[in-house]
C-alpha cells in the first residue's frame, strides 16, 4: 500500500512539471493542479496490485507547491488495516512533465492527458527487485467522472497495453480522508 500512495502522488506531482516546463501545452495552472484530488480508477501489470484490485477503495491525494518546483504530496489510502496516511516530496527529473521520489522505492511518474483542472491520467513506472513496474492512474477533482472521461482512460489504458482484467474503477469511501483531524 505504501507503495500505490507514493505512486499516486508521483502521477500528481507531474501535473505541475509540465505547466512549468509549457503552461500552453497542456493548459495547467498551478492554482487548479495544487489543492485535492481522489485517485477513482487504476490500471497495472503488477502481481500485488491484480492479486488486491477487486479490494481497493478510492484514495486520494493533495498537493502543495513548495519552491524549485518540488511538491509535497499527503495522501490517505484505505486499506484493510484502515487509514493509511503519508507524505512524500517529489522532484522534477529535468524532463518536461515526469517527476521522481526515491522515497521508500524509486518512482517515476508522467502525465499522459489532462485538461488541466478537472481530471489527468498518469503513468507511473519503478524498479523493484530487477522488474519494472507500472501503473496508469485517473484521477479527479469529484468521486465521479463522467462516461466520457471513463473512456478515455479505457483508451490510454489499451494503448500502455494493459488489458480489461487490469482495470478497476474505484468505489467510492468515506472512512478515509485527509479532511478527518
Amino acid at each position: 500500500m505504501r507503495t500505490l500512495g507514493l505512486s499516486l502522488g508521483l502521477a500528481l506531482l507531474c501535473l505541475l512539471r509540465v505547466e512549468a516546463e509549457d503552461p500552453g501545452a497542456v493548459g495547467l495552472d498551478k492554482s487548479k493542479v495544487a489543492g485535492k484530488w481522489y485517485i477513482v480508477a487504476l490500471a497495472s501489470d503488477t502481481e500485488g496490485y491484480l492479486q488486491r484490485k477487486d479490494k481497493l477503495k478510492m484514495a486520494m491525494a493533495t498537493i502543495a507547491v513548495l519552491g524549485e518546483g518540488d511538491l509535497k504530496v499527503s495522501f490517505a489510502i484505505p486499506t484493510s488495516e484502515g487509514c493509511k496516511k503519508s507524505e512524500a516530496i517529489y522532484k522534477p527529473t529535468g524532463i518536461p512533465g515526469e517527476y521522481y521520489s526515491s522515497e521508500r522505492g524509486n518512482k517515476t511518474v508522467r502525465v499522459v492527458d489532462t485538461d488541466g483542472k478537472t481530471y489527468a491520467v498518469i503513468f507511473a513506472s519503478r524498479v523493484k527487485d530487477g522488474r519494472t513496474l507500472h501503473m496508469l492512474r485517473l484521477y479527479s477533482r469529484t468521486r465521479e467522472v463522467t462516461p466520457k472521461i471513463t473512456a478515455l482512460f479505457k483508451k490510454l489504458v489499451k494503448e500502455k497495453s494493459f488489458t480489461d482484467e487490469m482495470i478497476r474503477i474505484l468505489p467510492s469511501q468515506e472512512e478515509c480522508s485527509l479532511d478527518e483531524a
